[in-house]
């Protein structure tokens, strides 16, 4: 008896040395850090004293040579804090707060030497993390054949999803439990010839989901630049989404030089719906504005009318001029046809030229920008204007 509780105490030692936690400022998020006996790394995360992701593996397969799964040993671990407040190029409020503990950890692999780093910051309200391949000889370049995240979690909960698609987001979200994802993907797909789905259990993010006993969930990710987006493909056997990232047209993910970053991925957790929406993480997570003027970004009034399109009320054209030269067509006496799709007025500061009336060149304009958000600096993919102060 007294061996055996020895080899206990010294298991649970052992694998306390290999643990590392971290705790967001106010306390109200921990994320334990480990590896698994294949030396495979390993996160998990509790909110106010729940658990919420199980502890799940992290890595990568490689288009060449070994994968990055296992075999891992953790080199070094750093920790700092940070807590600044910025204020923001345009959006909801004035400024908001970035605060957050952070654990960067070092991964080094048996054997082949590689190392590949996994950057945590724990926000009182979730997670973000990515991926750091640092400059390395045994890891110059390679190509990502798949992205091996997980998200192990806690039951079977209510989900509101829509299915994972590489090109496009155009489908009604289905509310459902987890398991049921499989069976009513299909029933997901409608008319739209741009939808094609790859598997019935896969859905897209961002992935909001709610627990039995009351809490939130949402699985997204940030800043999301040159880097396939991500799909979360359900195994209902063992509760847990695993990713699967967009292909290329060569099936390959992502060609990696070092150093890299991959974007974050993120876990918002709170008490209620509202408590998502509130959320800062996304912003929280990109790059700062790289705009040092950003003087000439003004917000205007928009007016979404894609769907007029969809359903054939509206079209994109303004006329049915045969061919348009930028600069050449007179506007004043261009006769429209009725069924473009913008009914709103801008206000922009631009020069339509010479040719035509005020209002003619406003119509040109607004004809071109019926799509207001392409020409500022934010998208899905690129980073949300900041500014530190």
């Amino acid at each position: 008896m007294k061996k055996a509780s020895l080899l206990i105490l010294a298991l649970i030692f052992a694998l306390s040395l290999s643990a590392h936690s971290l705790s967001s400022p106010g306390g109200q998020v921990s994320v334990t850090v480990n590896i698994d006996d294949a030396g495979t790394p390993t996160y998990s995360m509790r909110f106010e004293g729940k658990e919420v992701i199980r502890p799940s593996r992290l890595g990568f397969e490689l288009g060449t040579g070994a994968p990055l799964l296992d075999g891992f040993t953790i080199h070094s671990v750093e920790n700092r804090s940070f807590d600044e407040t910025w204020t923001p190029v345009w959006g909801e409020e004035a400024q908001i707060r970035n605060h957050y503990n952070e654990m960067l950890v070092c991964f080094e692999q048996k054997g082949s030497a590689r190392k590949m780093n996994v950057r945590f910051r724990a926000f009182d309200d979730g997670l973000g993390f990515r991926y750091e391949f640092p400059l390395q000889e045994s890891l110059a370049h390679f190509t990502i054949r798949e992205e091996r995240t997980e998200f192990a979690l806690t039951g079977d909960h209510t989900a509101w999803w829509i299915p994972a698609d590489y090109d496009t987001q155009e489908y009604n979200y289905t509310c459902s439990r987890l398991s049921q994802i499989a069976s009513l993907s299909a029933a997901s797909v409608d008319a739209n010839v741009s939808q094609t789905t790859f598997s019935p259990s896969a859905v897209q993010t961002a992935l909001q989901m709610k627990t039995d006993d009351g809490l939130y969930i949402n699985l997204h990710e940030a800043a999301l630049i040159d880097y396939p987006c991500i799909n979360l493909d359900w195994d209902a056997a063992s509760l847990t989404f695993k990713s699967i990232l967009t292909p290329e047209a060569t099936a390959d993910k992502a060609v990696i030089f070092t150093p890299r970053s991959t974007p974050w991925r993120t876990v918002i957790v709170g008490n209620s719906g509202a408590d998502i929406l509130a959320s800062r993480i996304t912003l929280n997570l990109n790059e700062p504005c790289a705009l040092e003027d950003t003087s000439w970004i003004k917000p205007v009034r928009y007016i979404g009318v894609w769907w007029e399109m969809i359903t054939g009320k509206s079209e994109w054209s303004y006329s049915y001029y045969p061919s348009i030269i930028i600069g050449e067509p007179d506007y004043s006496t261009l006769k429209p046809h009725g069924r473009h799709l913008t009914r709103c007025w801008w206000k922009v500061g631009i020069s339509a030229g010479k040719t035509g009336s005020d209002a003619g060149k406003t119509r040109y304009l607004t004809s071109l920008l019926h799509i207001p958000i392409s020409i500022f600096p934010a998208s899905t993919n690129t980073p949300t204007p900041r500014a530190s102060v």
